[in-house]
């Protein structure tokens, strides 16, 4: 269903997409409020609450709702999960440039118009496959996005590597367990899915990735100047079960940590 306005909208059961074009007031997701006076692009996954902050401010843009039952028997039911930013917060929306408004405007366009058209057997196959097209671009210009943006993520990146130092080189590891991505975008003021696709799109490793590449590091570190044991040194990177850290040892260097410590020998 296309919107031209909207006032509360509560997606329990939907996925929902706004773009928004000329607006006077302010977005609330959950408890904050965003100012989009330029406008964007936002993906919200079911089970949120959006809301309009402003009984007579300008609201105009486009909205598409859809039951998951709409897509249940297509493959993108099974897909749409590979679409991260469904799991960024507004704050995170999708900035478009002129040419990429036009492009997704006229997606929009061309599901209201088939919406208007005489339902026949592929109608539904349109209207899915014109929402593919819009996931898509939109993967496609949040990939821009990251380019276009990259001082600032830039900015983010090295925050994110001072408080993986930090973790690892303080006895956080000890006293907390190991590091959560959850925690570290947390820390960062971003969602998970975002920080992933940021990293992603910087250095070509995700959040768990880097999180894991610190750990081994900091695992060399204790292997090759004390004389802890194994067990010792995965307690200390914050490890339950000392067979837990090994495995993860080996998956990431070929080798087993006693053999990483033998090779100093």
């Amino acid at each position: 269903m296309i919107l031209p306005k909207f006032r509360k909208v509560w997606c329990s059961i939907f996925i929902k997409y706004l773009i928004k074009r000329t607006w006077l007031g302010k977005i609330k997701y959950g408890q904050n409020y965003y100012d989009f006076d330029e406008g964007g692009l936002s993906f919200v996954s079911p089970n949120q609450l959006i809301s309009a902050s402003e009984e007579e401010a300008d609201y105009g843009g486009y909205t598409l709702l859809f039951h998951p039952d709409f897509i249940r028997k297509f493959p993108l039911r099974k897909n749409i999960k590979n679409y991260g930013f469904f799991w960024y917060s507004v704050a995170e929306a999708l900035y478009l440039s002129d040419k990429e408004k036009e492009i997704v405007t006229g997606i929009f366009k061309n599901i209201a118009l088939e919406l208007d058209s005489a339902i026949d057997l592929v109608s539904q196959e349109v209207m899915i496959s014109q929402i593919e097209l819009l996931l898509n671009y939109s993967k496609r210009f949040y990939n821009r996005q990251f380019i276009t943006r990259k001082v600032a993520n830039n900015d983010l990146l090295t925050k994110a590597e001072e408080l993986l130092d930090q973790y690892f080189d303080t006895e956080n590891t000890l006293i907390n367990g190991l590091l959560a991505v959850q925690s570290l975008a947390d820390q960062l003021n971003v969602t998970p899915h975002y920080l992933s696709d940021m990293l992603r799109s910087l250095t070509g490793q995700n959040t768990q990735q880097h999180i894991h590449n610190r750990l081994i590091d900091k695992a060399k570190e204790f292997l090759s100047t004390t004389q802890l044991s194994i067990s010792e040194v995965a307690y200390k990177l914050g490890f339950e079960h000392p067979q837990s850290f090994n495995k993860l040892f080996k998956r990431k260097t070929t080798l087993s940590p006693l053999e990483y410590r033998q090779s100093f020998n």
